[in-house]
């Protein structure tokens, strides 16, 4: 039987590709607070920004393309079985070829309706405009978990990280919750290793391998396919 691979990746790996990171030291993003962009309450308050404000970022997402970071995991289902946990908003992962990616707080080429989030719809291009509704008639927003929205994938990933005969953590500080929890869930006797310039402060149980998403994976892929058969 294969092994199993459980990869955690963050922002980091995408800011590689171009992409800014959710929440700067300052908790901006793109210029804006955080509260003003990804909060329901922002929804309320003024849908036509917010509308605006995705539509830029999911214009930037279609423009970018998948690094070495992501192309190099995809080389990883050769001999592993591997699933993909992604704190990202974007599509890089399952451009570049992975096959089994959970997106813990959505995914910004997809809209949903703005009264049952399980309504979620493919956005054809980068624009979502208002006036655009739901098959019940109402509003579609970005599909993505804003602050203080449940994160309806955690208890699935949660699932496959008990699995884990391998814990790969990439381009995040495990700063976010409940997504950092998840590293805890991995089994005991699970290898688990960490790439990521920030990395220094992680548990002393996970290898640090403290380099950008770009050259790291590719030389922990390397690693792993030589160790097996």
């Amino acid at each position: 039987m294969r092994k199993k691979i459980v990869v955690l990746t963050g922002a980091g790996i995408s800011a590689e590709s171009g992409l800014k990171t959710f929440r700067d030291a300052g908790g901006l993003w793109e210029g804006y607070s955080v509260y003003d962009v990804a909060t329901p309450e922002a929804w309320k308050r003024d849908p036509e920004l917010i509308q605006q404000f995705y539509n830029e970022r999911r214009k930037a997402v279609l423009e970018a393309s998948p690094n070495a970071g992501h192309q190099a995991l995809v080389k990883l289902e050769e001999k592993f079985d591997v699933s993909v946990i992604t704190q990202n908003i974007d599509d890089l992962h399952e451009r570049a070829g992975s096959s089994d990616v959970v997106h813990l707080h959505g995914i910004i080429t997809k809209s949903q309706s703005d009264k049952k989030p399980e309504l979620t719809y493919d956005i054809d291009g980068w624009e979502l405009r208002m006036g655009e509704l739901c098959d019940l008639g109402s509003q579609l927003r970005p599909h993505v978990v804003w602050f203080g929205e449940a994160v309806p994938m955690i208890e699935i990933a949660a699932q496959i990280c008990y699995k884990a005969d391998i814990l790969i953590i990439i381009g995040t500080s495990l700063q976010v919750y409940p997504a950092a929890g998840l590293v805890d869930l991995a089994p005991g006797n699970a290898l688990k290793f960490i790439i990521d310039v920030n990395s220094g402060s992680a548990p002393q149980d996970i290898e640090k391998i403290i380099e950008p998403a770009s050259t790291g994976v590719p030389k922990l892929v390397q690693r792993l396919l030589d160790s097996e058969p």
